[in-house]
């Protein structure tokens, strides 16, 4: 029987920063992964002449060189940094909204203060507070939890306490009238998966300042790139890892885990495991349930899964420009309703009124595609069970319907640039849940409902001992969050290990 200290389950973000940290610091690591390649969401395919990108939009928490961010720190911690080439994308995100609505934005503040109240003279003074607002309430949150300020108090830090519990539509109406003004400044609630209405303003507010002062960034070659060189670090550092080849039990004796079963057959001895994987199919799926304690599973019961995505990867023969792409990041509002319709549309199977977000990485990456070409992700937010409920044969059907729909709202802002298509794959979210294993193919696992925000999340132990998790199911979700918490699930291990 082999013996690991560590087997970390899937080959994501933070299985793989988890691994790497693991093994740089001397420990005998099995990484098992059921895909044939690293990355989780952060992996590419190749269709015909182009290698799509599938997840990563504008990576946050980088930071310049010049002052570097906490995931630029973690890179060079990791032993990684000099492998990765990380472009900063010089635009923030672009609008083209109901109308003739067009916004573009920079990652500077300034520019995107006199952006705002260009477009709307009459906000004027609400558009300044609202970011003096939002910079005051990261400062205070970054404070109090991410630099760890020894003694938080409301007198200390009034914004945090004042803000934490409020949503973000809630924020928007108190500082603004305007309902087109409101839907563009809160855009980015498509990368946490929840409108509005049900976001925390504190996400809102923190995406905003990251990204305004630790810029986006991309990855040159895109996040296959960052997967691949994180899982050749683990293996520099004498780390193992068996692709196509998934975790079948984890092996549980008096409370703790003493073991895992490969998909192979193979028993593993270990202490500990960490999984990369939701939680629901660890506990579902991987352990037995009379190990389970109850609690784990009523916690569970008490929360919802986020929604997953349709996606269109589209390679054009022409370049950017032609086709008159000039934004990196852009959403398509199709309303400016910054309610519940929303979530309503997402949990419809149609393309009525779609929210819809474009990624074309050519404009940051100049070589991301074969000269004289250009690519980009067309994304809308839809929730998996309607899907799960179309029959079999009225699958394909129902998939090139969407994706119709899609592709007009992409030709009317573009006029012509169906003509332009090389090459179209379609993603559905049962596309996701089979290469992802996520339930109903949900893209940023657990809903991050106020209740089960940052600051009432259960935190990456189980009672289980020596099994931990590391991926956005148990803390903030995005690549930033999840490569982070991969690093803070392997210096648990490493802690405690040193202390016995």
């Amino acid at each position: 029987m082999d013996s690991y200290d560590v087997v970390v389950i899937g080959a994501g973000n933070g299985g793989l920063t988890a691994s790497a940290t693991l093994a740089q610091k001397g420990l005998n690591v099995l990484l098992l992964e059921r895909h044939n390649i690293p990355g989780g969401c952060a992996t590419s395919f190749c269709r015909g002449r182009f290698e799509f990108e599938v997840a990563l939009h504008q990576l946050s928490g980088v930071g310049t060189p010049e002052s570097p961010g906490p995931l630029r720190m973690m890179f060079s911690q990791l032993g990684v940094l000099e492998d990765l080439e990380l472009v900063e994308i010089k635009d923030l995100y672009h609008v083209i909204g109901p109308g003739d609505f067009r916004i573009d934005l920079k990652p500077d503040r300034e520019q995107v203060i006199a952006a705002f109240q260009e477009k709307f003279p009459n906000e004027k003074d609400g558009i300044e507070r609202f970011f003096n607002l939002s910079y005051q309430y990261a400062f205070q949150m970054l404070s109090a939890f991410y630099f760890k300020d020894p003694d938080p108090s409301r007198e200390k830090f009034p914004f945090l306490y004042q803000y934490s519990f409020k949503t973000a539509q809630e924020v928007l109406d108190d500082f603004f009238r305007d309902p087109l003004l409101k839907c563009a400044l809160s855009l980015y609630w498509g990368f946490l998966g929840l409108p509005p209405s049900r976001l925390s303003f504190a996400y809102l507010a923190l995406l905003f300042f990251t990204y305004i002062e630790l810029k986006p960034f991309h990855i040159k070659g895109g996040s296959q790139t960052l997967s691949n060189v994180l899982i050749q670090r683990f293996l520099s550092q004498g780390g193992t890892v068996r692709f196509s080849c998934g975790a079948e039990k984890i092996l549980v004796n008096q409370g703790r885990v003493e073991g895992v079963i490969t998909e192979s057959g193979d028993q593993i001895k270990t202490g500990y495991v960490i999984s990369n994987i939701s939680p629901v199919a660890t506990y579902t799926n991987l352990i037995d349930p009379i190990y389970v304690p109850e609690n784990v599973f009523q916690e569970m019961r008490g929360r919802s899964l986020s929604p997953s995505a349709f996606t269109l990867f589209i390679g054009f023969d022409r370049e950017a420009h032609e086709l008159g792409l000039t934004g990196s990041m852009t959403f398509f509002p199709n309303h400016t309703d910054i309610t519940d319709k929303n979530l309503v549309e997402m949990q419809r199977l149609g393309m009525e009124n779609p929210f819809m977000a474009m990624s074309c990485y050519d404009l940051a990456d100049p070589g991301f595609s074969p000269p004289g070409t250009c690519q980009a992700s067309v994304v809308t937010l839809k929730y998996g069970e309607p899907w799960m409920r179309v029959p079999p044969a009225q699958y394909h059907q129902e998939k090139f319907r969407c994706a119709e729909a899609m592709l007009q709202r992409l030709e009317a802002a573009f006029p012509g640039v169906r003509g332009h298509i090389e090459e179209i794959e379609v993603a559905t979210p049962l596309t996701h849940m089979r290469y992802l294993g996520h339930p109903n193919g949900a893209i940023y696992g657990f809903e991050q409902y106020t209740k089960d925000s940052m600051f009432f999340q259960p935190g990456r132990t189980s009672p289980i001992g020596g099994l931990s998790f590391a991926s956005g199911w148990i803390g903030d979700c995005g690549f930033q969050p999840t490569l982070q918490a991969g690093v803070s699930a392997a210096r648990a291990i490493i802690r405690e290990l040193e202390r016995k």
